[in-house]
């Protein structure tokens, strides 16, 4: 079977929708690093409209960090690739033209200046770079959202400034060079789930630019912008399954298709002094303050996720919808939503958080994603502290109860011990696995052993929650019931029939 590439575009069948502008007047304004699936599931459809209106602009290249697999598919394929949209009633498929070139750079810029990637962040067209790189790419310390700076890489970079790793110091030297040139910065937009993830970029880029150069990290706290953005699309991870049967309906072989919901939300703070797309048009919501829908989305929606991945895979569901069709969970999380989490939350006037909250079950019921609870449960030392932490610390406050937000954070307790409750070993993946798995080891399956070691890290858990029995206690309890219970009976009965 032929590839899918622009040289044989004019072979798919009719029913497939592609794109009908000229690849060839495109220019390239978005850099993105982080090139994996939910970018090209999310804010690439989006900049797709915008080029199908127009806007030419625009278009993207994307960087891969972490592996050179995205570009060896992406590359035969002219960064062509089909984005399926999965739900109950069936699949439609759409050619996805905005990605122009995917760069390889896993290990960071070790060809320092030479590096293909340094000159697209510095060309003048570059008017944004975006980021989908996950929490811990950020290299900051998830309990303060400030820069990390033990962080191997941030070491190496500050060391090593014309040849950086991390994403961090990619991004300061391509803003050192077009200082350097007499260009504008560019904009730093990230679409990852962090807690007030503009600001918390960039105070992390103004930190390391100052440690670098004070004079520079001057430059940059004045005249680089970095809006916020609230981000929502269930993404799998593409799966041979998915390849197979994308690549026979399409008639041509792609080696890399991404798989999602219909669905789709993106909330932009709308700061762009060097200019953007017209994002609205694409049905983007821009917005002066997206804290409100930030909380709502990490809450409600990734505080499920994080919740049903823990709970279902120790409960032995592969998936987040068998994990929300067996007894107790839809009633679990639908409860943890309205007694715990939507207190927390203040929203603009008009928003119907029910409607929300029904949706997401809704979504998290949809057979035809096969969202993993195994992928959902990476790095959770990352992903806790906003996920469940936060709204935590807001009950806490309140002095209201954190009884089935205590049930998550004991779920990933018992995951990162790296045993089941069968006895065999998780395959735990968290750039703290093996800190934690010491930690677990030495403890031992005995709550009130590892519930209090574990939260003695910092990096996670700060020092005022370890210190709270408001925290501690509930957390404890909950950790030996799933213990002496197990994780499908505990949510039968925590959660009922529903």
């Amino acid at each position: 079977m032929q590839r899918l590439s622009m040289r044989n575009l004019g072979q798919l069948p009719a029913g497939i929708a592609r794109f009908s502008y000229d690849r060839n007047a495109l220019t390239s304004g978005i850099v993105h690093l982080g090139i994996g699936a939910f970018h090209r599931a999310h804010q690439a459809v989006i900049i797709e409209d915008c080029l199908e209106r127009g806007e030419t602009g625009w278009g993207i290249i994307g960087a891969s960090l972490r592996s050179p697999e995205t570009a060896d598919a992406l590359k035969p394929q002219d960064g062509l690739y089909a984005l399926s949209v999965r739900d109950a009633q069936g699949e439609k498929l759409r050619v996805i033209g905005a990605v122009q070139d995917v760069i390889s750079a896993p290990g960071g810029l070790v060809s320092g200046d030479q590096h293909p990637l340094l000159a697209q962040l510095v060309a003048p067209r570059t008017k944004i770079a975006s980021l989908t790189i996950t929490e811990k790419g950020y290299c900051h310390d998830p309990a303060t959202g400030t820069l990390n700076e033990a962080h191997p890489d941030i070491i190496h970079d500050l060391e090593n400034p014309q040849t950086p790793r991390s994403a961090i110091g990619i991004l300061a030297l391509a803003l050192k060079l077009r200082r350097a040139s007499g260009h504008n910065p560019f904009t730093i937009l990230t679409c990852d789930n962090l807690p007030a993830n503009g600001r918390t970029v960039k105070r992390v880029i103004d930190r390391f630019c100052t440690m670098l150069d004070p004079d520079f990290g001057k430059w940059v706290t004045d005249n680089v912008a970095c809006p916020s953005s609230m981000v929502d699309r269930i993404v799998p991870a593409t799966t041979d399954e998915d390849r197979q049967r994308i690549s026979a309906t399409l008639g041509l072989e792609d080696r890399w298709p991404v798989v999602t919901e219909p669905f789709f939300q993106w909330v932009v703070e709308d700061h762009f002094p060097a200019g953007r797309p017209d994002l609205a048009a694409s049905g983007v919501q821009l917005a002066s303050d997206v804290t409100p829908f930030e909380h709502m989305k990490l809450r409600l929606l990734n505080g499920a996720h994080s919740t049903i991945a823990y709970l279902g895979y120790l409960a032995g569901h592969e998936t987040v919808s068998d994990t929300i069709a067996a007894p107790g969970f839809a009633a679990l999380i639908r409860a943890m939503m309205d007694e715990d989490i939507t207190p927390t939350l203040n929203m603009p006037a008009g928003t119907d958080l029910d409607a929300y909250k029904s949706a997401l079950i809704t979504r998290f019921r949809n057979p035809a994603l096969r969202h993993r609870t195994w992928q959902i449960a990476m790095d959770g030392s990352q992903k806790i502290p906003q996920r469940l932490l936060g709204t935590i610390r807001d009950r806490l406050a309140n002095g209201a109860p954190i009884g089935h937000l205590a049930l998550g954070v004991a779920g990933w307790m018992r995951y990162v011990s790296g045993l089941d409750e069968k006895g065999a070993a998780i395959d735990v993946r968290d750039p703290m696995a093996a800190k934690l798995r010491a930690i677990a080891d030495a403890a031992g399956p005995v709550a009130e052993r590892l519930a209090p070691a574990l939260m003695a890290v910092q990096e996670i858990f700060g020092s005022e929650l370890p210190a709270d029995p408001r925290f501690a206690k509930p957390v404890t309890e909950a950790l030996a019931a799933l213990y002496a219970k197990g994780a499908g009976a505990l949510v039968r009965e925590t959660g009922g029939t529903g």
